[in-house]
């Protein structure tokens, strides 16, 4: 027998059973719908957390610490100097030092105390903006600024207080890019001839507002608590304006004297992948810098979305597995009804690798059209879930479920596999049948 004469055969025995068969293929296309939209949510659920985390900064990215640099004891530095040496190191792409200090922004009678935050032009380039424009590279004008989108919060009433956004709900009257803004650096200490700490309050400066960065204020990324401004024109400024005198923030020698050059407690290393993230992070730690990256907590939360898939996997697979119960049951029952047509075969010397190939065969088809039906069903629901789901779980304006190429085709040979493990005791059971007795069977 030739196999397309298989393939005919159990095409027509399906089709004179046609209610048993749809009834059976309805139970295969609830099982591979139920993996296929399972799967699709852990797969675009991690695709959303990755994506999200891209947004919130490179993956490839290590933040590198100084902790212990201000009193004069520690000889460990971060200069430029080591930035050359960060370089040097197999797989780095870059080296951004931060030069970073408090300074209080003021409007009106709002004040806010936060972070300002210098950085190279290559690194500015990367803030994603929501007004403005990335701030010039000219070291002879005064600092212009980049204001995090969540710094708004930060504001309060300097003569009570109060937090308007974080007590009452409500964004302070702040305009920061229509009004003035008044920027106002750390106080210095000096010491008298008795040896008593005197404070110096700094000037306010009016320090242009360049750009906004994207996000409103409550949308988190990395940027957002933060004011940023070049690295150079912040340089030029701090020397200009504290000449001879401690820069807010710079470390100084055991006599309490200022360094000639700038040193940093914070700088950005950026790899050429996340696999040699790790590689980087201990190379800099062994020069005795803090590291940290998000690299491993990535890693850490993707093994966690994959048990996710496999849980949700295997919940869509209980299903399936009904669905092989029901084709096992819709074979034993066909080869009930054509016990005398398996003796007649077996009679006119059909082989018994044949008979149980039609069987097989049979199985495979309601595994098959079973698994098409449920792709198409998986799409319509992957759609609904989509357009539903991600405001509920915080992934607004992203697919949750995603059902790539690959899954398709997984499923599609799996619950033909199904079929066909299904029908095999079936199968088996048919090419035992005696042909004397089947003949004579009613």
């Amino acid at each position: 027998m030739r196999f397309s004469d298989i393939l005919t055969m159990s095409a027509g025995s399906l089709w004179k059973r046609k209610v048993r068969t749809i009834l059976t293929v309805l139970g295969v296309m609830v099982g591979t719908a139920s993996i296929v939209v399972m799967l699709s949510l852990g797969i675009g659920l991690q695709k959303a957390m990755l994506s999200e985390m891209t947004s919130q900064g490179a993956m490839t990215s290590i933040q590198v610490y100084n902790f212990n640099y201000g009193d004069g004891t520690n000889q460990l530095q971060m200069t430029d100097d080591t930035m050359e040496e960060f370089l040097e190191i197999e797989h780095v792409t870059g080296a951004y030092p931060q030069l970073s200090t408090w300074i209080t922004l003021s409007q009106g009678k709002y004040e806010a105390s936060v972070n300002l935050y210098g950085i190279p032009q290559e690194y500015l380039a990367q803030i994603p903006l929501a007004e403005g424009s990335t701030l010039p590279a000219n070291a002879t004008k005064k600092p212009e600024l980049l204001i995090g989108n969540g710094v708004i919060c930060d504001f309060y009433e300097s003569s009570t207080y109060t937090y308007p956004y974080y007590e009452e709900g409500e964004l302070p009257d702040v305009d920061l890019t229509g009004k003035t803004l008044f920027t106002q650096f750390e106080p210095t200490w000096t010491i008298d001839a008795q040896g008593n700490e005197i404070i110096q309050p700094s000037k306010k400066n009016i320090f242009p507002v360049a750009g906004l960065v994207a996000g409103g204020p409550e949308s988190y990324n990395m940027y957002c608590w933060n004011v940023y401004t070049d690295l150079d024109s912040m340089k030029k400024y701090l020397q200009d304006t504290y000449r001879g005198q401690v820069i807010p923030g710079q470390p100084t020698d055991r006599n309490g004297n200022p360094y000639k050059y700038f040193c940093y407690n914070e700088a950005i290393v950026t790899v050429d992948d996340m696999e040699n993230v790790n590689d980087v992070q201990n190379a800099i730690a062994e020069m005795g810098f803090e590291a940290y990256s998000e690299a491993e907590w990535i890693k850490s939360a993707q093994q966690e979305m994959l048990i996710i898939e496999a849980v949700l996997g295997g919940i869509g697979a209980i299903s399936l597995f009904v669905a092989a119960i029901g084709i096992a049951n819709t074979m034993m029952m066909s080869i009930y009804e054509r016990t005398k047509e398996i003796g007649v075969m077996k009679v006119l010397g059909c082989g018994l690798g044949n008979i149980r190939w039609l069987f097989l065969t049979e199985a495979a088809f309601i595994g098959f059209i079973g698994g098409i039906i449920g792709i198409i069903i998986s799409y319509i629901l992957s759609f609904l879930c989509n357009l539903i789901l991600p405001p509920l779980v915080g992934y607004d304006g992203m697919n949750i479920s995603v059902i790539p190429i690959w899954l398709l085709l997984i499923a599609i040979v799996f619950s033909t596999l199904i079929g066909m493990a299904a029908g095999f005791f079936p199968a088996q059971r048919a090419t035992k049948l005696s042909p004397l007795a089947a003949i004579r069977n009613e």
